[in-house]
């Protein structure tokens, strides 16, 4: 009787395998715990709960989530709304469905040595910023102050900086970007104290956008199916979200376990998930109208070169967070 009803089970089982919705997300950068809500919501059966098989997709240098999202390599996609915005007016028709990340986590770290106490003494120096769609905050930074960022007497050199602190180490550039729960701690890392560094969060200058989303492609949303199984997405990857504030060191632990690269640390890790509790804390996965708000209007406030040009029309909707919360 026990094998019959092992039987039965495994039938089961594989039947229930075989029924699941298939998701594929495509994430904006490596694994690490920027991302820990999805990796949580997969080990601890919250997808599997919802009846979905969800494959997760690591970012990185070379990989540009919304062309992977627009070649039908990833039902859903992480991003930021600044590129996100930007990808929109350039013609890729893309939703933000979700924003799991309610505060910004981006600022410059400064070598206190030199000379930086503050914006006013920003100009003449060259400054270290991410492209990819990681600049866009911050050219619209320089143009409310003023700065030009062609390497002008008057303004700022901008150095293309890479996915690390080298430049700042080295003294190549007086600034660098940094996040909150990544590369400053790199930085201190590395052997320099905080009294060694200025930094200045976007959040505190009145330059912070919307980071990390979830953002799918516009026609798919005229699919009732497609809808309730972003519903399921949504609402398992937020279970997943809060299972991690709460319980981080163990979040931290399920991401190095999904890390095939072996790159990550446990001691960075459990710092960086710590950090990124304080960004999602709050979030229940709605977009809050207020915040997208003050995005476009950080984008659009970029004197003669904005980010965006134009009121975006579209780029959001609450129809799969309403589901979700249902």
């Amino acid at each position: 009787m026990k094998g019959l009803l092992t039987g039965a089970a495994l039938f089961a089982l594989a039947a229930g395998t075989a029924s699941a919705e298939e998701v594929t997300l495509q994430l904006k950068w490596v694994t690490q715990a920027q991302f820990a809500g999805y990796y949580v919501a997969l080990d601890q059966g919250f997808y599997e709960e919802e009846g979905l098989e969800v494959t997760i997709k690591p970012g990185g240098p070379d990989v540009a989530p919304v062309q992977v999202l627009l070649g039908g390599g990833a039902d859903v996609m992480v991003d930021w709304l600044p590129s996100a915005l930007a990808a929109r007016e350039q013609g890729a028709d893309i939703v933000n469905i979700a924003q799991p990340f309610k505060s910004s986590g981006m600022m410059l770290t400064c070598l206190k040595e030199s000379g930086v106490s503050g914006p006013e003494d920003f100009k003449g120096k060259t400054l270290g910023v991410w492209f990819g769609g990681n600049e866009y905050p911050f050219l619209n930074w320089m143009s409310k102050l003023g700065l030009p960022t062609d390497g002008s007497p008057e303004g700022v050199t901008v150095l293309k900086q890479g996915f690390n602190v080298d430049p700042l180490l080295q003294k190549q550039a007086a600034c660098i970007s940094t996040m909150t729960y990544n590369e400053y701690w790199q930085v201190i890392d590395a052997g320099l104290s905080p009294d060694d560094l200025v930094t200045f969060k976007y959040e505190d200058q009145g330059v912070a956008t919307l980071e990390d989303g979830l953002y799918v492609m516009a026609d798919k949303l005229k699919d009732p199916a497609f809808v309730e199984t972003m519903a399921k997405f949504v609402r398992a990857s937020m279970k997943g979200w809060k299972w991690a504030e709460e319980n981080p060191d163990d979040a931290a632990m399920i991401v190095l376990d999904n890390d095939d690269t072996g790159a990550q640390t446990e001691s960075h890790q459990k710092r960086m998930m710590g950090e990124v509790a304080k960004l999602t804390a709050g979030s229940d996965g709605t977009l809050d109208e207020a915040d997208y708000k003050r995005t476009v209007a950080t984008l659009m406030g970029g004197g003669s070169d904005p980010v965006i040009s134009k009121e975006p029309e579209g780029a959001w909707t609450h129809e799969v967070t309403d589901k979700a919360l249902q």
